[in-house]
């Protein structure tokens, strides 16, 4: 779609993207100018927008010297890896990323180590199966166990007996739980 009308110093300040804050963010430029050696774009903050014909339009009119802009998305950064594409960046996929935005840092690094294990997984998945972090996974074995309510009759002398270590392998082998990079997700 052609956009006559080029942007205003107003709007770019407004969704430009500032390297001081960690706010999804791509470097939209266009073919066009990419195959005549021009990398002209800008790196635009994905979070400035509340829906994604707002950010397409704004791509569109950042390039309004071009009569059919192609858009081309040359990087990314402070979202998923899998969800990077280089020229197709969708309605769904931008909806994912504003709510990957929403999250704190700790729950941001928490999905991308779920997303590292379960490639298609949602939020809503997520949240479900995110169990914390936790210094090692026999912490987490200890703290289940805490929680579950065993130790309640069992004599304090005891509990300095359980092997913990085995304790998460039978809940990592038996494929109710799985670690990644200290994060605790159910199976």
């Amino acid at each position: 779609m052609y956009y006559r009308e080029p942007l205003t110093k107003e709007e770019i300040r407004a969704h430009a993207a500032h390297y001081e804050n960690s706010n999804p963010a791509v470097y939209c430029g266009t073919y066009a100018k990419y195959n005549n050696g021009s990398l002209y774009g800008m790196w635009i903050d994905l979070s400035t927008f509340d829906e994604y014909a707002d950010f397409i339009k704004f791509c569109n009119r950042l390039h309004a010297d071009e009569a059919d802009a192609e858009l081309m998305f040359q990087d990314y950064e402070h979202y998923p890896s899998q969800w990077y594409c280089e020229s197709c960046m969708g309605e769904a996929t931008f909806d994912k990323i504003k709510e990957y935005a929403n999250l704190s840092e700790e729950k941001r690094e928490a999905y991308e180590a779920y997303l590292s294990n379960w490639d298609e997984g949602t939020l809503e998945d997520f949240e479900e199966r995110y169990e914390g972090k936790y210094e090692s996974p026999e912490d987490f074995a200890e703290y289940l166990c805490e929680e579950c309510g065993y130790f309640k009759n069992l004599p304090q002398w005891l509990q300095c007996c359980i092997d913990y270590s085995a304790v998460w392998r039978s809940l990592d082998t038996g494929g109710d739980y799985t670690e990644v990079d200290g994060y605790i997700f159910r199976a």
